[in-house]
């Protein structure tokens, strides 16, 4: 059989499925990360809601007769976790300047600073004097306050998951998409939190 007669195939033959098309200009994580906080912002307005219709629309006394929110302690707390989104942010910056040692700092701080978050929340519930049966109000104290523990428990892990990828080396000035995505997870967190305390400690 002549050579001629064989079946030719060009260079830059491509075998399997063609690429996705990528209709937008935000990568992949950042935007299935930014739908994902859209879809919680959902669940917290959802909880907001009942208590909006609690206090507005039902008129009752917030919180119920007797009982009583820490708002000093819980003004404190707040203090820490917003101080988490600057370690946070500083983290970040040192990774696009290539400095291991801030950014090791950084995620350490923040990662304390978040579980410090945490646990003046649950000594909280512990002394707070009512539980979630005790009234509609008390059910929605902790539904909106227990749902934003749950997320930054999760952020605490996407966080601690970081601080090994830091400690082992992974993070470049150049491909550090593993801090941005879940910085943007943890501002949310921080953010939320502003919302809720003031609308369930201060208003």
């Amino acid at each position: 059989m002549e050579a001629s007669a064989l079946p030719l195939h060009d260079a830059h033959d491509h075998h399997g499925p063609p690429p996705a098309n990528r209709s937008s200009r935000v990568d992949p994580q950042t935007l299935g990360m930014l739908l994902f906080i859209i879809s919680e912002v959902m669940v917290f307005g959802a909880f907001f809601t009942a208590y909006f219709f609690i206090r507005v629309v039902a008129g009752d006394h917030w919180p119920a007769q007797g009982d009583e929110l820490p708002k000093l302690i819980a003004g404190v707390n707040t203090a820490i976790l917003l101080s988490s989104s600057l370690t946070m942010h500083w983290t970040l910056e040192a990774a696009k300047r290539g400095n291991r040692f801030a950014m090791k700092a950084g995620i350490l701080t923040t990662f304390l600073l978040g579980l410090t978050f945490l646990l003046i929340q649950v000594n909280e519930y512990v002394h707070i004097g009512f539980a979630p049966s005790d009234s509609a109000q008390a059910s929605i104290f902790y539904g909106l306050t227990g749902l934003h523990g749950c997320h930054v428990f999760i952020g605490l892990m996407l966080l601690g998951f970081m601080l090994i990828r830091i400690f082992r080396g992974h993070f470049t000035p150049h491909e550090h998409r593993g801090i941005e995505v879940p910085g943007i997870y943890w501002h949310f967190v921080d953010a939320m939190w502003v919302i809720v305390y003031t609308t369930v400690y201060i208003i």
